[in-house]
């Protein structure tokens, strides 16, 4: 890999890890910068990530979750559908439950996450 794309890539990577937006990332990237954002306790929707983005493509954001080559340092198991409902993680639903429950998500008797609690704002 030429030196010159390589650091171009190692920056991207630094700004997707801390959060932080550059004009050249391209959508997938900004999603898992968004992504970077999201407090142990907390979660979002698919939805509020394409609204930051100002995207319609909600389904584009899980198309990037599920495409996440940093986890846990991105973490993708704190995005869920748009009425807490654990959806597509790759470990599983019941490994993204076991994650969430552990990091203190408040959940709702039938597994679904309470976003009336646990919603981020981004």
């Amino acid at each position: 890999m030429p030196a010159k794309l390589q650091a171009s890539n190692e920056k991207i990577k630094e700004a997707v890890f801390a959060g932080k937006l550059l004009p050249s990332m391209n959508f997938v990237e900004k999603v898992w910068a968004i992504c970077a954002r999201i407090p142990e306790g907390k979660v979002v929707t698919y939805g509020d990530i394409a609204d930051k983005l100002k995207s319609k493509g909600y389904r584009a954001v899980g198309m990037a979750m599920n495409r996440n080559p940093y986890s846990p340092k991105v973490p993708c198991h704190r995005v869920v559908g748009s009425t807490g409902k654990l959806t597509g993680y790759a470990g599983g639903l019941d490994k993204k439950q076991q994650i969430l429950i552990k990091e203190k998500v408040p959940m709702q008797r039938d597994g679904q996450v309470d976003l009336s609690l646990a919603r981020h704002r981004l």
